[in-house]
């Protein structure tokens, strides 16, 4: 799974904060990380050098094998706490996904073999 770090100018993306948030967001996607290609992440601080609460924004988008991508937003007074936040609102919307793709899978009709054909008396 490869992960993506994009910030607005408002944030400094140091090597260091991505590392940071790439094992983060890595580690709440490990139980289903087998069914994800990509993760981009955006961060963006709302109110720029004035302080704000809840100013922090965290956009997660996932793509998936075979799917459309998904995503979810997440605000919070810190960017861990947004990055945090996000990822376990993504991991719960994929299980979501992926368990309502098997319940549609197992309630779906099995194919039936065609009748033989018997031979007119």
């Amino acid at each position: 799974m490869q992960v993506q770090i994009n910030t607005d100018h408002n944030i400094e993306g140091r090597e260091e904060l991505g590392a940071h948030l790439s094992g983060i967001v890595k580690g709440a996607l490990s139980r289903c990380s087998d069914h994800i290609t990509r993760v981009e992440v955006h961060l963006t601080d709302e109110n720029g050098r004035k302080s704000g609460r809840d100013d922090k924004r965290c956009v997660m988008e996932a793509r998936l094998e075979s799917r459309p991508p998904v995503a979810v937003t997440h605000h919070a007074a810190t960017l861990h706490q947004a990055v945090s936040g996000a990822a376990d609102k993504l991991t719960a919307l994929i299980e979501s996904t992926r368990g309502r793709l098997h319940d549609q899978r197992s309630r779906a009709p099995a194919a039936r073999a065609p009748e033989p054909l018997t031979p007119e008396e």
